[in-house]
C-alpha cells in the first residue's frame, strides 16, 4: 500500500499548482501531513498540520463545536466537516483535509474501530468555505494481529485523504 501511498503524495504535490493545504488529524496522528511532506516540493504546498488526537483538542485547536463533540463525539461527519474548515482557517490555507475515525481495536463513541470520516474544504480567496466533501470509511482489515489492523486502517484512511483531495482540486 505505501507505493500507492506515495503515488498519490506526489500526484497531489504536483497538482496542487499554487495552492496550500493544511491538515487536521485524529486517526492518523501525523501520518497525513507526513506522508504528503516526504514528497520533494511539499513546502510549496503544504502550510502545516494539526494533530488534535485527544477530543477536547479538536475543539480548543480546530474550532469543532463543544456541543456536536458532547452529544456524538468525535467519529462523526460534521466533526471531520468542522476539523477541516478550522484547520484551513487558522492555517490560512486554500485547502483543509481532516481524518477522524476509530483504529481499534475498541470501538469508541459506539462506532466499530474501522469507522472513519474523511472530510475536505476548499476556500476562496476571501477565505470563504466554496466547497466541501466528507467520506464515510467503512475499513474491516483481515489481520488477527490487532497492531497490524490499526495500521492498516490509518494507512487506508492517509490514501482515502489524499483521494478526496485530488477530487477537489
Amino acid at each position: 500500500m505505501t507505493t500507492d501511498i506515495d503515488s498519490l503524495a506526489v500526484t497531489v504535490v504536483f497538482a496542487m499548482q499554487g495552492r496550500t493545504v493544511a491538515t487536521a488529524e485524529s486517526i492518523t496522528g501525523g501520518q497525513l501531513g507526513s506522508t504528503i511532506t516526504s514528497i520533494p516540493g511539499a513546502s510549496q504546498i503544504f502550510r502545516g498540520g494539526v494533530i488534535a488526537y485527544a477530543t477536547d483538542l479538536k475543539s480548543s485547536l480546530l474550532g469543532v463545536s463543544e456541543s456536536l463533540l458532547a452529544e456524538g463525539g468525535a467519529v462523526q461527519a460534521q466533526v471531520a466537516l468542522e476539523m477541516a474548515t478550522g484547520v484551513a482557517n487558522r492555517l490560512n490555507a486554500d485547502f483543509g483535509l481532516a481524518v477522524t475515525g476509530v483504529a481499534g481495536p475498541a470501538s469508541q463513541d459506539g462506532h466499530l474501530p474501522g469507522t472513519v470520516f474523511v472530510a475536505c474544504v476548499m476556500r476562496d480567496e476571501q477565505g470563504a468555505v466554496i466547497d466541501s466533501a466528507v467520506d464515510e470509511l467503512h475499513l474491516f482489515p483481515e489481520v488477527d494481529d490487532a497492531r497490524e489492523a490499526r495500521a492498516q486502517v490509518r494507512e487506508e484512511t492517509v490514501a482515502a485523504a489524499l483521494e478526496l483531495l485530488l477530487t477537489m482540486l
